[in-house]
């Protein structure tokens, strides 16, 4: 699967744009809308084309990594939701998340209720972080 213009928007609205480096609120090196890695250096400065293909680039990734680890048909709306969580918080956290065993397990239900646990940047809870996972939520049941 891919994700779709609604998966995208989530991502973008909750990420917000940035064209110049700064400290995500968990301490992370960040530019564009959300991107990380080695390529960003402080003082980097970009425009909001290489934004957009940086963001392209990193949802691929996550996309390739939701398609492999779920193993039980999704939704696009469960696609989405999946993609977002895992380009916020990265694969390795949906890999070991009870989030997935349940949904693996097909317990949606339960999965979906898994969102609103991480709501957490250096263990507070975070009001954009919350308002982030009730939007996946959402999403996944869409």
């Amino acid at each position: 699967m891919q994700i779709s213009e609604k998966g995208l928007d989530l991502i973008r609205k909750f990420e917000g744009l940035r064209l110049d480096t700064y400290d995500c609120p968990a301490g992370k090196l960040t530019i564009g809308y959300g991107h990380t890695g080695s390529d960003v250096k402080p003082g980097l400065i970009i425009d909001a084309e290489k934004a957009t293909a940086l963001l392209m680039e990193d949802v691929k990734r996550f996309e390739k990594s939701v398609n492999e680890l779920v193993k039980v048909p999704m939704t696009q709306g469960m696609f989405d939701a999946l993609v977002s969580f895992s380009y916020n918080l990265g694969a390795g956290s949906l890999q070991s998340s009870t989030l997935l065993k349940k949904l693996n397990a097909d317990d949606k239900q339960g999965a979906a209720d898994e969102f609103l646990k991480w709501n957490k940047a250096k263990g507070k809870p975070l009001a954009g972080l919350t308002a982030r996972r009730e939007g996946e939520r959402e999403l996944f049941f869409a």
